[in-house]
């Protein structure tokens, strides 16, 4: 676990839900050499499994911005990288960056961070008082249909609207970025020639267009300061499965996501 109590206040901060994304899914596209650019930066270049804290994504996120982020799958309590301030927690150590605020956003705005949310799915479309809970959480959050689940683009304009917000702040601003990478969701199918119809094999064509235009995100932060970057689903889905299909149910295949935390570091 990196010790996040050091690190706030000297490091940006990215938190990018790769959202719907299950593990098998992530851990065999690596495998495949589909993900170059993550296979570049994941500890040890791979990804670690854990339990998401919900089983879709409004439920999830919550959790993520109490400071709840994925747990370690083996027997705990596990130390957390951030947590808000309440008596007799067992996972508040030494490393963890404790805020007296209720959200982790909160909480880093009132140590000077600038926030900001790039949407991806319908909960950060700011369309209806459901869908701007979260995304409101933030200084500044966008949200437009190519953003979105249907437009085959959207990781490039996430990334291209990050990398704009990244420039318009000074160099000594610190920054809290948060993207909900929308690619991963149904229809995700979008991302496979021929294919109508979502299944692993799309999901993980549709993790392989995310990869490629990693280097755009990651470029914008080096050229500002270290970023401490956390990268995790927050609930996978499935595609038959014992009969399932989609997710906001228990199984293995919603609970297990991929996750990782690592500094970024700047270029010299």
């Amino acid at each position: 676990m990196l010790k996040a109590r050091e690190l706030i206040g000297e490091c940006d901060v990215l938190l990018m839900t790769f959202d719907t994304l299950r593990f098998d899914v992530a851990r065999d596209a690596l495998g495949a050499g589909l993900t170059p650019n993550l296979a570049r930066v994941l500890p040890g270049g791979e990804w670690e499994c854990r339990h998401a804290p919900g089983s879709f994504t409004y439920a999830a996120h919550h959790a993520f911005f109490a400071g709840f982020l994925p747990t370690p799958v083996t027997p705990g309590p596990h130390p957390r990288l951030f947590a808000a301030a309440f008596a007799g927690s067992e996972t508040t150590v030494d490393a963890t960056c404790v805020f007296d605020e209720a959200d982790i956003v909160a909480g880093l705005a009132g140590r000077g961070y600038h926030t900001a949310c790039i949407g991806g799915v319908g909960f950060f479309n700011k369309q209806t008082p459901l869908g701007r809970v979260l995304p409101d959480l933030f200084h500044e959050s966008h949200w437009n249909p190519t953003l979105g689940v249907t437009d085959p683009h959207s990781t490039e304009h996430q990334f291209a609207l990050a990398r704009s917000i990244l420039q318009s702040l000074d160099d000594n601003q610190r920054v809290f970025l948060f993207i909900n990478l929308s690619a991963l969701h149904q229809p995700n199918c979008i991302f496979s020639e021929g294919k109508m119809e979502d299944d692993v094999n799309t999901q993980a064509d549709a993790l392989a267009y995310v990869d490629q235009h990693l280097p755009t995100l990651f470029d914008a932060l080096r050229a500002r300061s270290n970023a401490l970057c956390i990268l995790c689903s927050d609930h996978g889905t499935a595609y038959g499965e014992d009969g399932h299909t989609g997710h906001r149910f228990a199984h293995p295949v919603v609970w297990n996501v991929p996750y990782a935390e690592f500094v970024l570091q700047q270029i010299p």
